[in-house]
């Protein structure tokens, strides 16, 4: 892939602060805080959903282990 077709879609400082005054505007400076809140609920559920499925991961793939132990010594 060309690093100049993806260049155009960078976002620099500037333009940071231009989406930051839109999203003022969208939402008012009394939704911001409570829109910030719904979004650290969402990432710290994904965070618990993700640390759940490596247990489960690491459970299962200990017990194919000692499945396979198992399978050896007969």
């Amino acid at each position: 892939m060309d690093v100049f077709a993806i260049l155009p879609l960078a976002i620099y400082g500037w333009e940071w602060i231009i989406i930051a005054l839109v999203i003022l505007l969208l939402f008012g400076g009394k939704k911001i805080p409570e829109l910030m809140r719904g979004l650290g609920k969402g990432v710290k559920s994904f965070k618990q959903g993700m640390k759940e499925v490596e247990e489960d991961v690491k459970e299962i793939k200990k017990d194919i282990e000692s499945d396979s132990e198992t399978q050896s010594q007969k």
